[in-house]
């Protein structure tokens, strides 16, 4: 979900992956097809891999929401689609290989909401990752989405008894009124009940996903937000600030209108002011900052890597909305949030038989790895350390991108107060992440993304 907007406003781009799927391309160059995943894994290390299992259906779809996914599963759909995930992961573990140890160091499984499955097929879902992968589920890292309809007590208990250790709710707001803005059909009633639920299932960690910038909302109803959400204790917030993106239920709504709200604008002001007021909050409940959008609270366990580590190598993607990662190639299937593409996306996914090539991607070269590690690094509140960076590529990031960092030292966006050794956002750097991170993309990458065509 890129979210783009145009200008040099804070809210340019959520970049949570890099390249973004916009710029994927069908990978047809390969020599008698599209290459072989057993070709692409040949030589890569499978030591330390993370698994990640895409489940494409929700319950209701939110007016903010370009994800991949699509609203319901009639006759049997998750049927199919499970045992399309089970041919898929066959064929993923078969293109491995026996030649060296194959390790599963976290698993995570995502969406749509993978909580829409029932009790039976969830532990099918387990049964695939363990029986099909390999993956340990009870001796590693297992985060799981859900959303407040769907986390019921009979799913929850499956994810508990198989080893889950995270559970993330999407919540958004606890204020009725503000989730009917977000076209987020919701009571608060039932999101406390779900929220009970998930800590009587006794899962390690619980994560609250809220929004900010909702029409309607002020500082004082996202305090409301905020305070519901810190009396469940729970061990990591994520903060994001709201996007209205093309295709979506909002993105409709903003049709035809005068676009109220554009890059350098009062919304842009309403989403800072709400972001400090925000982070200020959790800073002084005892939470530690992660990223612009992660909070964890001090006393809290690390249930996984932190929440850009599933972007590094060596990631495994199961499903048809979920990405794959080589140390030279990021692959997946075909991206859409229009309702119909999505389903005929599903759809092609439920009657393949032969998943063992890569369908649609892009190969990353060098200058582009420099560019995803500096990205990643620094966009989390520790920063990076250039020692690492020139361990790894033998080159210095200051004489990589000198432009870049220039432009950001600038604008006030690094930290002056730390010596050479680190190089770290400033305050006001984090909450600029939106802007900051687009002006590491490549012109390649920019050109492929500006070129996709929405659908």
């Amino acid at each position: 979900m890129t979210g783009t907007t145009h200008g040099t406003g804070p809210y340019r781009s959520y970049v949570y992956a890099y390249p973004h799927k916009t710029a994927y391309r069908p990978l047809d160059g390969h020599p008698g097809g599209r290459p072989p995943l057993r070709e692409l894994w040949a030589a890569e290390r499978k030591d330390a891999l993370s698994l990640y299992l895409h489940i494409p259906f929700c319950e209701v779809r939110c007016g903010f929401c370009n994800l991949f996914t699509r609203i319901g599963a009639p006759e049997e759909l998750t049927t199919r689609y499970l045992d399309a995930l089970d041919r898929q992961a066959t064929a993923v573990r078969d293109a491995l290989g026996d030649e060296e140890p194959v390790r599963f160091a976290a698993a995570a499984f995502g969406g749509g909401t993978p909580t829409f499955l029932t009790a039976g097929e969830l532990e099918r879902l387990c049964d695939i990752t363990e029986k099909r992968m390999g993956a340990d589920l009870r001796a590693v890292p297992l985060s799981v989405e859900t959303s407040p309809s769907t986390a019921t007590a009979d799913r929850l208990a499956v994810l508990a008894d198989r080893g889950a250790t995270r559970m993330s709710i999407g919540v958004q707001s606890f204020v009725d009124a503000e989730a009917r803005a977000a076209v987020r059909p919701q009571h608060r009633s039932e999101v406390e009940a779900a929220l009970g639920r998930i800590r009587d299932a006794r899962i390690p960690v619980l994560n609250i996903d809220l929004i900010y910038g909702i029409d309607g909302q002020t500082e004082a109803s996202w305090r409301t937000s905020l305070d519901a959400a810190l009396a469940w204790r729970p061990e990591e917030l994520y903060l994001y600030p709201l996007y209205v993106r093309p295709l979506t239920g909002l993105g409709r709504l903003a049709d035809g209108a005068e676009p109220p709200r554009g890059p350098d604008s009062a919304w842009d002001e309403q989403r800072l002011a709400l972001y400090r007021a925000g982070r200020d909050h959790l800073l002084a409940q005892g939470y530690e900052q992660v990223s612009m959008r992660m909070f964890r609270r001090a006393d809290a366990p690390q249930a996984g890597p932190e929440d850009y580590a599933c972007q590094t190598d060596g990631m495994i993607g199961l499903g048809c909305g979920a990405r794959s990662y080589t140390s030279s190639l990021h692959y997946s299937f075909d991206y859409a949030v229009e309702t119909r593409e999505v389903r005929g996306i599903i759809d092609g996914f439920t009657t393949t038989e032969d998943f063992s090539r890569a369908e649609v991607g892009r190969y990353v070269d060098e200058d582009e790895a420099r560019r995803r590690h500096l990205l990643q690094s620094l966009l989390q509140a520790e920063g990076m350390r250039p020692a690492g960076y020139r361990e790894r590529f033998g080159t210095d990031p200051y004489e990589d991108f000198p432009a870049e960092l220039d432009l950001f030292s600038a604008r006030g966006w690094l930290d002056g107060a730390v010596g050479p050794s680190l190089l770290r956002l400033s305050p006001e750097g984090l909450a600029h992440s939106d802007a900051l991170g687009p002006e590491l993309f490549s012109p390649a990458v920019r050109a492929a993304m500006a070129a996709y065509e929405a659908k």
